[in-house]
C-alpha cells in the first residue's frame, strides 16, 4: 500500500541528498545536510507533494532547514518550497521557517538572508556551532 500524507515520511540522507523528514501530524519539515543530487526536481518531487496536501488540508506548518551546501538546482527548489510556503501565507495559513547556518558559514547566513527577504513568511536565521 502506498504512504499515507498521514504518515511521517523519511527520506534517508545519501552522499549527494539530503535527509527529509515530513511529519503531517505535528506539522512538521526538516531538510537537513548536503544536496545535490542529480535531479533536484525529481527528488524533491515528494516535499512538493506533501506541502500541497499539507497546505490543502490548512494545517499549521514549521520549516527546519538546515543545509550545509546545496547547488543551483537544489537552490531553485528550495526557492520554490518558499514559495509554496509565501502562497499558503498569504492565504492565511501558519506557517514559519527556520534557517539553520553554521555559526561560521556566512555564505549559508547570507543565502538565508537572501531567501528570506523575498518572502513575508515568519523566517528565522539560527546558527549553531
Amino acid at each position: 500500500k502506498g504512504q499515507s500524507i498521514m504518515d511521517k515520511i523519511l527520506i534517508q540522507k545519501t552522499k549527494t541528498s539530503p535527509e527529509i523528514i515530513m511529519d503531517f501530524e505535528k506539522g512538521i519539515l526538516d531538510i537537513i545536510g548536503e544536496s545535490y543530487p542529480e535531479n533536484a526536481v525529481g527528488f524533491y518531487k515528494p516535499v512538493f507533494d506533501w506541502l500541497n496536501s499539507v497546505t490543502t488540508a490548512n494545517i499549521p506548518l514549521t520549516v527546519n532547514f538546515r543545509l550545509d551546501y546545496f547547488n543551483t538546482s537544489s537552490s531553485k527548489c528550495v526557492i520554490d518550497i518558499l514559495d509554496i510556503l509565501d502562497k499558503y501565507h498569504g492565504n492565511s495559513g501558519k506557517v514559519s521557517v527556520k534557517w539553520y547556518y553554521k555559526e561560521d558559514d556566512d555564505d549559508m547566513l547570507e543565502t538565508g538572508e537572501e531567501f528570506s527577504s523575498d518572502i513575508k513568511v515568519p523566517f528565522e536565521l539560527l546558527s549553531y556551532s
